[in-house]
Formats: structure tokens, sequence, C-alpha cells
């Protein structure tokens, strides 16, 4: 069956992207597909565990997270080798988020983070459907990097009790209470140390020497039968525990409005950052692939992938970096893999349950502190720095308040975001202005910066580097100023546009203003190289037509051949009131 035949899968294919699975496997078939579902099911059954752990959850919800979402994420995405489920940004957001709420572990707080999945998947497809996924972006790299280290150093962090076998008294504030907590190192448990200690030791051993080898589920293998064989629970090591067998039940996510209004703030968040992630992924794997992958799409399928996990009782999801990458190396082409995926999970939550009742929290302590740490990558704030004093700034700040307001990491990234966007404006209120004169090369430059002359005494022209708009109006009202001032007998102004993309009703007014007063001292206003953006704007307003004589002009060079000539009679020219 093909889409040429059925033209209305056509339309459909790109909302729902498995029905052009079938073309893909008669291409390159179905064993790249399989061999990674095998691949990732063997490393995302530990990392659930471990991830749910990072969240303050019971182990299962990290199970859970690993299924009903990541066959929704399978089918609907637009790149088919991202891995959906339980990543460690989203689950130390969710644990961080729902601290001050309520009680780590309890019923409360599994009710809160199913919420939570609720609301930042609506936030998803709400995004993808008004096709609004540009507004993204407005999180910056330097804020997402500032957050990142911040955000996996406190994940390193965090595992320490669990890997000395400590307990981490309740704080508002994070560093204080693992100070607190590190201030009673004679209460270590000898054994939790040493299972952690060992694990971290094994997993790096095995990234060194066999990096192909699923090493997280090795060691949790092989930690939990050294923990049942030497009865390490009964000697007062902490482990998993039970985990009930059977399929999730499937639950209507259920919060007061006092939780709601809560809730918002850190939904949003997720929803922004754990996006960030996806599209990373997305971008590269598409890159490597020569494929188009549809920011739109991804949103609503990964927002559905956060329904699906909300009401099968699991915590926020996203797509992963290491293992979507996994997948893709291992051979994935279609979202078969994570179908497969799935059903590997869902062998673990029916059969395997029991045996798991033995691990130790310090080995998965370990285990996330082997695969987050190399999310600390402090180069990529001091290249922030680098690029930009303001971007140096905006990630440092991020970076800082993230640690400074632990748990509450989500408003480091909100201080971050909204200082970006601050510094964004500040930058756009200052745009760069210039008075030109000719270069011998033959192209009109800074004078100042090249030390060259006006073309004319009676002749200036400026150019403005940025969009003409509310914003920038003062600045262009100051450059303009500055130009007719520039030297003694200036009778034209010649404004270089070509760097104005763009012209409000503020810059509007303000043109026909600046006319209209060159007219009463007798000068004579020119621009070349206008956009027809900027144009049709002038043309709406019944601005071109005052200006048209000489606001046609393409280039500089254009412009001063028809000018200079008649520099000597732009009094007579000009006179003429215009009708503002």
């Amino acid at each position: 069956m093909t889409h040429d035949k059925y033209p209305q899968l056509s339309r459909l294919a790109p909302s729902l992207p498995f029905l052009g699975w079938p073309a893909r496997w008669r291409i390159e078939g179905v064993r790249g597909d399989i061999v990674a579902g095998i691949t990732v099911a063997l490393v995302l059954i530990p990392q659930a565990l471990a991830y749910a752990q990072l969240a303050s959850l019971p182990a299962h919800i990290g199970l859970y997270a690993a299924l009903l979402p990541m066959v929704v994420g399978g089918l609907l995405s637009s790149c088919p080798q991202l891995s959906t489920g339980p990543v460690a940004l989203t689950a130390l957001l969710t644990g961080a988020s729902l601290t001050p709420l309520a009680t780590p572990g309890s019923d409360a707080f599994v009710s809160l983070a199913i919420m939570l999945a609720l609301l930042s998947g609506l936030i998803q497809i709400g995004l993808g459907m008004l096709k609004a996924g540009g507004l993204l972006n407005l999180l910056s790299r330097p804020v997402m990097a500032g957050f990142i280290n911040a955000a996996a150093l406190l994940i390193c962090l965090s595992q320490l009790p669990a890997l000395l076998g400590l307990t981490m008294p309740g704080s508002d504030q994070f560093l204080l209470g693992l100070w607190r907590a590190l201030n009673h190192l004679d209460t270590i448990h000898g054994l939790s140390l040493a299972f952690g200690c060992g694990a971290l030791a094994t997993l790096m051993v095995l990234k060194y020497l066999a990096p192909t080898l699923p090493g997280v589920l090795i060691v949790v293998a092989l930690a939990t039968a050294i923990s049942t064989a030497s009865g390490f629970a009964a000697q007062g090591g902490a482990v998993v525990g039970e985990i009930p067998l059977g399929l999730p039940t499937l639950v209507i996510p259920q919060a007061n409005w006092q939780d709601l209004q809560k809730l918002l703030p850190p939904a949003f968040v997720i929803a922004l950052v754990s996006f960030m992630e996806v599209t990373s992924s997305a971008s590269l794997i598409s890159t490597r692939l020569n494929q188009h992958w549809n920011r739109n799409q991804e949103l609503v399928s990964q927002g559905l992938a956060k329904l699906a996990a909300a009401f099968s009782g699991a915590m926020p999801v996203s797509a992963s970096f290491s293992r979507s990458a996994m997948n893709f190396n291992a051979g994935a082409r279609t979202g078969l893999s994570s179908l497969i995926t799935a059903a590997g999970v869902l062998i673990a939550v029916l059969y395997l349950s029991p045996l798991l009742w033995h691990l130790p929290k310090a080995v998965l302590a370990a285990a996330i502190l082997q695969i987050v740490a190399g999310l600390i990558n402090f180069r990529a704030l001091a290249d922030a720095w680098r690029a930009s004093r303001d971007d140096g700034v905006a990630a440092g700040v991020t970076f800082v308040s993230t640690l400074v307001f632990a748990p509450n990491i989500q408003t480091g990234i909100l201080i971050g975001l909204t200082l970006s966007l601050a510094l964004m404006l500040y930058r756009d209120m200052r745009p760069r202005s210039a008075l030109l004169g000719l270069h011998p090369d033959g192209s009109y430059r800074d004078l100042y910066r090249f030390g060259l002359a006006h073309p004319h005494p009676r002749l200036v022209i400026t150019r403005f580097d940025s969009p003409l708009t509310f914003v920038t109006a003062d600045a262009f009202e100051r450059a303009f100023d500055a130009a007719r001032q520039a030297q003694p007998d200036v009778r034209t102004i010649l404004v270089s546009a070509a760097g104005i993309n763009a012209i409000d009703a503020t810059g509007l007014h303000l043109l026909t203003m600046l006319n209209a007063r060159l007219v009463a001292e007798g000068r004579l206003l020119a621009l070349c190289g206008l956009k027809k953006q900027v144009i049709d704007a002038m043309d709406r307003t019944g601005l071109w037509d005052q200006i048209v004589k000489h606001a046609s002009y393409r280039t500089e060079a254009e412009a001063l051949a028809s000018l200079l000539p008649i520099l000597d009679t732009v009094p007579e020219i000009s006179r003429r009131p215009l009708d503002v």
C-alpha cells in the first residue's frame, strides 16, 4: 500500500509518521530497528529505576514512564530515532519542583508528579497546535549551558548521600542540607559506601574498556546478586524494595486549584527544557541522515507522550540525548525500535520486578553519577563569555542562581530566561549606526573607523543597522541628528537603509516627522537600499508618495550620482511643505 494509491494517507503522514514505516522497511529492512530496540531496552531498564530515584519517586514510576510514553513517542515522532522516556534533567526538575509541595515518595508527591506530566504535556501540545515551536528559541544556548551545568552538578551532589549511605535532611536550601549531611560522616554506612564506590569504579572501567556493553545493566545485575547473597538489606542497607508486578493502572490526574497554580511555572519550565533536549537530539540525528524533522510535530508528539505518562501514573518524560544517540548508532531507522524497547521494559515490569528488590540504592546513585557527569561542560560557559559579554553574564547568572535556589532549580532558569530577554532588548535599543565615506575599494564604510571623508561638504550618509521600530526609534533619531550636525552646511541626508529589515508604526511616524523637519529647514531626505517590506509599509501609510523621488535608490553610489548635481538647488527643490 503506497501513499500514491491512497492520497489521503499522504495528507495524514506528517501527523502520523508511522504510516511511512513500511516504505522505510522495504528499503532497509527491520533488523536495525530490532537490534536498536533491544540495545536501548537493556540500558533503559536500570536507567528508569535510577531516574525515579532522582525524582524522589518510587522505582516503579520510572519503569511506567518507559512504557506507554515510549510507544506514543515512537509512533508520532517526526525523528523516529528519538528515545522517549525518563531522563535526568526532567527527573531532577520534577523532584525539585515537588519537594516543597509534598513529602518525597508519598502518594501526594506521586499525584503531583502525574499532574506535572499532564500540565507540561498540554503546554507542549498547545504550542505545537499553534505552530509556535519557534517561541522555544527564547531559551538561548548560553542560558541552557548555565542551567545544564548547574543541574548536572546538583544531580551529582544530590546522589552523594545515597552513595555514602547518609541521611539527607529536608531543607529549603539544597546546598545547606547537603552540607549538614556531610557534617555527619561518622554515620556513613560502610556497606552502602562499598556498593556505591565499587559500582562507580566498575562503570568507569567498563566504559573505558568495553563501551559497547550495557555497563549499567551489568553492574545492576551483579550488585543485586551480591546484595541478595550478603543480606545487605538486613544489615541496614537501603534497597529499592518492592516493585509492583503487572501493568500500570490507568489514572485520571487530579489536583486542586491551589496545586495547579503552584505547578504551572515548573510545568512551563519542564516543557521548555525537555524540548530543548529533544531539539538537540533531533537536529543532530536529522543532520546525520540528511532528513527533515518537524519542530511543531515533535512538540505534539512529546506532549502526547507526557499525557500518556500522566494517564499511566508516571512522571514527566522527554527524549533522552544519550539513548537517542544509542538508538541511532545501533541501526534504528523507524519508531519500531521504540516499540521493541517498550516491549523489553514490559517484560521487566511483568516478570523481573521481584529480582530487583535487593538492588542497593547506592548502586543507582553511582549509575546516575556516571551518566550525568558527562553533562558537565564548563567550557561552554567560557565560550559564551568569549562570544559575547552579555551571553557570558546570562550563562553565569543562570548557573549561580540555579545552584543558589536549589531545590527550586526552575527559578534559576526563569531568572536566566528573563535576564537574556532583558539583555536582548537592551542590545536592540542600542543598534549600530555609522556615518559613511567612500573607501578605496569602492564601497561606503564607517568613515571614523577607516579615516574617510564625507562624500560632499553638503551631504552626509548615515547607515542604520537595525529594524526601525518603537524599540530603536530613539536611537535612529539620535543617529539622524548626529548626521545633521556632522558638517556645518548639511543640506542632504542620505540614509543607507539596507539594514532596516522592518518598520512599524512608530518608525513610520518618526520618518514622517523627520522628513517634515528637513523640509521646513530647506533640506532634503534621501534613502537607498530600502527593502520591499519597508516600502510596502510606507506605501500603506502614504509616506512613500512623499519621499519616493529620492528614496528609490538601490545603492549609495546610485544615490550620489543623482544627488550631487542638485545639491546647490536643494532648498528650491524641497521647500514645498508636506502633508503630515
